[in-house]
């Protein structure tokens, strides 16, 4: 059995769907067939000053679309007041140049959009929205010139895997500060569309190599994964001492109605944020024991990147097995173990 490394006394970040509706219907959505009723204004505040009182110190609000949420705004700049920083992840269709300087006014430190190929038209296909190309585009620009912090937020899979080097050209032309790499989860319509999109394991190993050496060069904007089994390549950030997947030892997710998973792809209520303690679910939750202890199966038990990978990602091998401890199904090494 792993040890879990070191567990903070709460969570840094909670990524929070503030909402599941969409404007868009993405091939690879995770929660595209989740159902969860919103919380009204004074609920998410209340749930926004439970997660301050509690020491979380990063929010990150996802879904769904956040800027469908006409209370975003006002409820934002509250929870900044509180102390929380906040972030968020975009489509970019509602992102004009107000909206840009709201979420500046509102205490946003950056804003993601998500952004999935150089090539418009494969972009807008992946995303089943004509024009979101261009729009998310025009949202870069109203996020730089506002003064908010542009992260590029990209979806790795069969569509961009051999573009990586057009991309990140791209985004550092819309005056990206970060690339994100979303590696590609088994969740959701991501699951339905599994076998059309994802990668085999060694067309893995071959694009974070290719990443790798664009993460190392300053020329470029600044890369970001969060994929344990980098550790293979002797890449997995060790930062906060944390092997393995970070969600449950790092952070946690909240649904539009306040329940409390260990992410949002793995769909493991916990509790629910305005009825439960969160300090007491963070230390005594069953399920978050087991994730920060896990043992390992197959092909892992033989491996010797164990102790720093854990299996990989938990999300995916929970979502392809419905086991916890199951090796990650991109993993590269050991193939017939």
């Amino acid at each position: 059995m792993s040890a879990p490394g070191k567990i903070y006394s709460a969570p840094l970040l909670v990524n929070w769907s503030l909402n599941y509706s969409c404007n868009f219907s993405c091939e690879h959505c995770y929660s595209r067939f989740e159902k969860a009723e919103e919380l009204p204004t004074e609920r998410v505040l209340e749930a926004g000053r439970r997660l301050a009182k509690a020491g979380v110190l990063f929010a990150n609000f996802g879904g769904g679309e956040p800027l469908l949420r006409k209370d975003l705004l006002p409820v934002s700049k509250e929870l900044t007041a509180l102390g929380l920083s906040l972030s968020m992840n975009s489509n970019g269709w509602l992102l004009d140049e107000a909206a840009a300087t709201g979420l500046r006014d509102a205490g946003f430190v950056s804003v993601g959009l998500s952004l999935d190929s150089h090539r418009p038209e494969v972009h807008d296909r992946f995303r089943n929205r004509p024009g979101s190309f261009d729009r998310v585009v025009a949202a870069a620009g109203h996020l730089v010139r506002a003064g908010v912090k542009l992260t590029i937020s990209t979806v790795v899979c069969r569509i961009n895997h051999q573009d990586l080097k057009p991309l990140l050209t791209l985004a550092k032309r819309l005056g990206a500060a970060q690339v994100y790499l979303h590696n590609f989860k088994c969740s959701g319509k991501g699951m339905e569309h599994r076998f059309e999109l994802d990668l085999e394991p060694l067309e893995w190993r071959d694009f974070y190599r290719e990443a790798l050496g664009y993460a190392d060069n300053p020329e470029w904007p600044e890369i970001s994964f969060d994929d344990p089994i980098l550790a293979s390549l002797g890449a997995r950030d060790e930062e906060h001492g944390i092997p393995g997947s970070t969600c449950g030892k790092l952070s946690l997710h909240v649904r539009p109605n306040g329940d409390i998973t260990p992410c949002g792809f793995i769909p493991l209520v916990l509790g629910n944020l305005l009825r439960d303690d969160l300090p007491t679910l963070w230390r005594e939750s069953s399920v978050l024991e087991s994730m920060r202890h896990k043992t390992a199966k197959g092909k892992c038990t033989a491996c010797g990147h164990y102790a720093s990978c854990l299996g990989g990602c938990t999300a995916r091998a929970f979502a392809v097995s419905g086991d916890l401890n199951a090796p990650d199904p991109h993993c590269w090494e050991n193939p017939c173990g």
